[in-house]
């Protein structure tokens, strides 16, 4: 479920991004661009939550 959410989540701001960049550039509204950048921008936070630790590191001399 927190892949479809998330895949979800990065097609409307992806696609909402490719609208407001294009409507400022004056260029037609390009839904494939939206696919696009929805695949790299998933892949990215996919790869991101992986390296990132769950817990908390404890270091030494901290209490």
């Amino acid at each position: 479920m927190r892949y479809i959410m998330t895949i979800f989540w990065t097609f409307l701001l992806a696609q909402m991004l490719v609208y407001v960049v294009g409507s400022m550039n004056g260029v037609p509204f390009n839904f494939s661009m939206g696919l696009i950048l929805t695949a790299v921008f998933s892949v990215l936070v996919f790869i991101l939550s992986a390296l990132i630790p769950d817990e908390p590191t404890h270091e030494e001399g901290s209490h």
